[in-house]
């Protein structure tokens, strides 16, 4: 094992007085908080490409949400990869990778707008995304390893934290460049459009979506050469653990194994409520896009101060029991969201985003907890949960569309009634996450 591997894993303080981030790694600590930041911006940026995408190539909100199949379909596939990457090399490797990837996947965005391509932009946001998943994997359990176990959960919060901080930009990056930029037309407008015509306003309104993304290759190159240069070195030379080994110790830990699960519900939960937040808005209440994404700016607000409580909370509350209390509430918001009047009802919609604030770090920190060896793989597990986004949201897409528990609501029309009753799939992911959080609720942070 390398000195800043076991300087680590080592803290000769007595528990209580352990920091939450001790000084000798507070540097590379907020190196990687960089990269929380920016894999927050771009998830929620991307949020907004699927009402975007669904008006630019007149399509229907199940096949606009390809967008979140892409994106975090890529967390499922690139995430054991990022593992391998870290256990043969280090996670300042990981990060360099990740790093490069999105860098690759952004510049594709540019000939994806030239063609008109929605084909392209879903290949451009799997690249992309791919880089996200590799970050994720290397970031997370890197941030867990900088200093005393006893507040690893705690760490990954306060890191998490700055998560949202990203995920605001985002929003306003999408609020400001390309919603606000979506040419007014209507889907029979854009039909009743000549060739000539349609062309140019897609051109005027990809041109927006791309630059965001293009423009901010330039601060991941900047990260990504402060890693390079950094000369971190933390492998692992004593970590000689079989791949086979370390996921049948990985699935016989109840803990992980259902870790794993609640955080597929849970990411699930996370990117359906957030993709079709606007979507309710808009239908609830009259609004165009840009008014609606307000709201989800609204709900992103809430979600960041929440975290920011519940963090400074988890030193006197065992996480996994405020989790519970969050769960329910999460339950209760979306029932709100289902039956109450819009007055009301969009109050309970912001609410579910507190609701989310502490779940997914308190679930990976629980389920990664003394792991040992195998936590490379453990976190490459709990990354491909992310799959979640990717599933549950075309799902509640096609819940939008179909109307398919209408029946269930009176008193609304039926294209409000599809989209309120939609919010019946999020009650079964938190009830998921609460019966994590009661199972565990006795594990400390």
């Amino acid at each position: 094992m390398t000195k800043d591997t076991a300087a680590f894993t080592a803290d000769v303080r007595d528990v209580d007085d352990a920091p939450v981030v001790p000084h000798q790694y507070r540097v590379y600590f907020f190196l990687l908080v960089s990269c929380f930041a920016l894999w927050g911006l771009l998830n929620n940026m991307t949020d907004n490409l699927v009402p975007s995408f669904a008006k630019i190539f007149m399509i229907k909100a199940v096949d606009s949400s390809l967008v979140q199949v892409a994106f975090y379909g890529a967390y499922a596939v690139l995430a054991l990869p990022a593992a391998f990457i870290i256990k043969r090399y280090s996670y300042r490797m990981g990060v360099l990778v990740g790093l490069g990837f999105y860098m690759i996947g952004a510049f594709g965005y540019i000939p994806a707008a030239i063609l008109q391509s929605y084909n392209l932009f879903l290949v451009s946001i799997f690249i992309l995304a791919g880089g996200l998943s590799v970050l994720e994997t290397t970031c997370n359990p890197f941030v867990l390893s900088l200093g005393d176990e006893s507040t690893s959960v705690r760490r990954l919060n306060f890191a998490q934290a700055f998560n949202p901080l990203g995920s605001m930009a985002g929003l306003f990056l999408a609020k400001y460049v390309i919603l606000a930029h979506l040419n007014p037309a209507t889907l029979d407008d854009r039909l009743a459009m000549s060739t000539e015509a349609l062309t140019a306003v897609r051109d005027a309104e990809l041109f927006w979506v791309c630059v965001p993304y293009v423009g901010l290759i330039l601060i991941a190159f900047i990260i990504w050469m402060f890693f390079y240069r950094s000369g971190l070195s933390d492998r692992d030379a004593d970590d000689t653990m079989s791949v086979g080994e370390a996921i049948r110790r990985l699935v016989a830990r109840p803990r992980y194994a259902f870790g794993v699960v609640s955080q597929f519900f849970y990411v699930g939960v996370q990117i359906a409520v957030w993709t079709w937040t606007i979507k309710y808005v808009m239908t609830n209440m009259n609004l165009v896009e840009a008014e609606a994404a307000n709201y989800y700016i609204y709900s992103i607000f809430l979600f960041i101060g929440c975290r920011w409580i519940c963090t400074w909370l988890m030193k006197y509350i065992v996480p996994a029991k405020m989790m519970a209390v969050f769960a329910l509430s999460g339950i209760l918001c979306c029932l709100g969201t289902i039956y109450l009047p819009i007055e009301i009802s969009i109050y309970c919609l912001v609410g579910i985003s507190g609701c989310m604030s502490l779940m997914f770090p308190t679930i990976y920190g629980i389920a990664l907890r003394g792991l040992g060896p195998e936590v490379k793989f453990g976190a490459a597990g709990l990354i491909m949960a992310i799959l979640g986004g990717a599933i549950i949201t075309p799902m509640m897409g096609a819940l939008v569309d179909g109307g398919t528990l209408s029946g269930l609501v009176s008193g609304f029309t039926p294209e409000i009634a599809a989209i309120r009753t939609a919010f019946y799939l999020p009650v079964l992911c938190f009830a998921v996450v609460l019966a994590y959080s009661l199972a565990f609720r006795n594990v400390k942070d």
